[in-house]
């Protein structure tokens, strides 16, 4: 397996020791190995919201070539967006 020195603050080096001697860990390689599945983890979760993001960006636009949109005045623009607030809060529930 290949190996490599890394360099820790004291901090994350004493969250390693912490960890190895509580038992989560047998050796630090374990811990690092954990720490970059989640790693691998965050990043893909990210990418898929990135993805979805952008899906949502694409259809709001599509609506706007299409015309599909509301326009509103500044006096109606704060009631609009309360009354939508309201509306997802109940959707939440």
């Amino acid at each position: 397996m290949p190996t490599r020195n890394v360099s820790l603050t004291e901090e994350q080096d004493a969250l390693v020791d912490k960890m190895i001697k509580s038992g989560e860990y047998q050796n630090a390689s374990e811990a690092f190995r954990d720490a970059l599945r989640a790693l691998q983890q965050r990043r893909k979760e990210d990418a898929l919201k990135l993805k979805a993001l952008r899906a949502r960006i694409d259809a709001g636009l599509s609506e706007l070539e299409r015309g599909e949109f509301d326009e509103f005045d500044e006096t109606e623009l704060e009631s609009y967006l309360k009354k939508l607030g309201a509306a997802s809060r109940k959707t939440v529930r």
